[in-house]
C-alpha cells in the first residue's frame, strides 16, 4: 500500500535567534543551517521513515535546491516519479528564526510549488488510485489541491487535508475530506471559536464535523489531540511531555505519522496515539526534515512510555 502526497517542497534557511527581534531590530544569532522543507515534503518524510511507501508529487525549480530535493528524496526511498520542474520559478524556500524557548517564526517564499497545475496532478491519478491515502497541505495551488480532492472522490480514496498555513480555500471541499487536521489557529480561522481549552476545542471539531468533515483532529501541542466524529465527539488523545528544542515541523511530523498508521489499518485512535508521539519526538531535535523519527525510534519511545 502506499501513501501519496500533493504538496510543497521549500529549502529550510534557519537560524538561532536569543529573542525574536522587534521592527528595524537587528539581532546577532546563529548558528545557521539549511535543510530540506516545505509542508508536503516534511509530511512525506516523516510517513516514509516510519517504512511506508510514498509518493511525492510536488514542482521545484531547475536550480540547485531543485537538485537538492531530488537527492533528498532519493535518500529517503520517497518516489519522485511525479515532481516537476519549472524552467520558470525557483525552488520555494524558508526563512526560520528559532528561540532560545524553542519557538519559531517562519516567512515561506513558495515558489515552484505554488505554481503546481491540476494537469500535473492528473498526471499521478494511477498511483493516487491504489494508494491508501492522500495527504494534502495549503502550501500549494488551490487547482492542486482541487484536483487532488476530486481523484480521491472519483477512486473512494481517503483524504488528510492539514489546512496549513491557513487561509481562505473553498469550503465545499470539507465534506469530502476523510480527516482535517488542524492546530489551534487554524481551527478557530475555519470555526470562528477561540480554541482556549478542551471545550472550546470540541466546540470548534462540533461544528467542522456539522460542515461535513467525516473526523475532525485538532492537534493541541504537548496536550495531544481532539478527536470529533460521529463515535468520538470530542475525545482527547493525550499528548507526550518532552524538553522542547524546536518546535518547527512538529505538526507535518503528527500528519506524516497519521497518515503511516492509517496505511497500516491501525485503528484511528492508535494512529493519533501514535501520530502524537511521531509529533513529540520531533520537536526534541533542531530542523525540519531532519528532525523526523523513524519507526525504531518511535516504537522505543512509546515502549518507555
Amino acid at each position: 500500500m502506499t501513501v501519496t502526497v500533493i504538496g510543497s517542497y521549500v529549502v529550510d534557511l534557519m537560524s538561532r535567534t536569543p529573542y525574536m527581534p522587534k521592527p528595524g531590530e537587528t539581532v546577532l544569532g546563529g548558528p545557521f543551517q539549511s535543510g530540506h522543507g516545505g509542508k508536503g515534503s516534511n509530511q512525506a518524510t516523516a510517513a516514509a521513515r516510519q517504512g511506508i511507501k510514498v509518493n511525492m508529487v510536488t514542482k521545484i525549480g531547475s536550480d540547485v535546491f531543485g537538485e537538492q530535493a531530488l537527492k533528498h528524496f532519493s535518500k529517503e526511498n520517497i518516489n519522485a516519479d511525479f515532481i516537476v520542474k519549472s524552467v520558470e520559478e525557483a525552488t520555494g524556500a524558508a526563512l526560520i528564526a528559532v528561540d532560545s524557548n524553542g519557538e519559531n517564526m517562519i516567512i515561506v517564499a513558495i515558489g515552484a510549488s505554488g505554481k503546481l497545475t491540476k494537469e500535473e496532478v492528473r498526471r499521478a491519478e494511477e498511483k493516487i488510485k491504489l494508494s491508501t491515502v492522500i495527504l494534502l497541505q495549503l502550501e500549494t495551488s488551490l487547482e492542486a489541491n482541487e484536483e487532488a480532492i476530486r481523484l480521491g472522490k472519483k477512486h473512494a480514496v481517503p483524504i488528510i487535508l492539514n489546512p496549513a498555513p491557513y487561509y481562505e480555500f473553498p469550503k465545499h471541499w470539507l465534506k469530502d475530506v476523510t480527516f482535517l487536521t488542524p492546530n489551534e489557529t487554524e481551527a478557530e480561522g475555519l470555526t470562528g471559536i477561540p480554541i482556549q481549552d478542551e471545550a472550546s476545542a470540541r466546540k470548534a471539531g462540533e461544528s467542522l464535523y456539522q460542515q461535513g468533515v467525516k473526523n475532525v483532529v485538532i492537534t493541541l501541542g504537548s496536550k495531544g489531540c481532539l478527536l470529533y466524529n460521529g463515535q468520538q465527539k470530542g475525545v482527547l488523545i493525550p499528548g507526550f511531555s518532552v524538553e522542547v528544542v524546536d518546535t518547527t515541523g512538529a505538526g507535518d511530523a503528527f500528519n506524516g505519522g497519521l497518515a503511516a498508521c492509517l496505511d497500516q489499518q491501525k485503528s484511528l485512535v492508535d494512529s493519533l496515539t501514535y501520530a502524537n508521539a511521531v509529533g513529540a519526538l520531533s520537536v526534541t531535535r533542531v530542523g525540519t526534515a531532519a528532525s523526523m523519527p523513524t519507526r525504531q525510534e518511535v516504537d522505543h519511545f512509546l515502549n518507555r512510555k
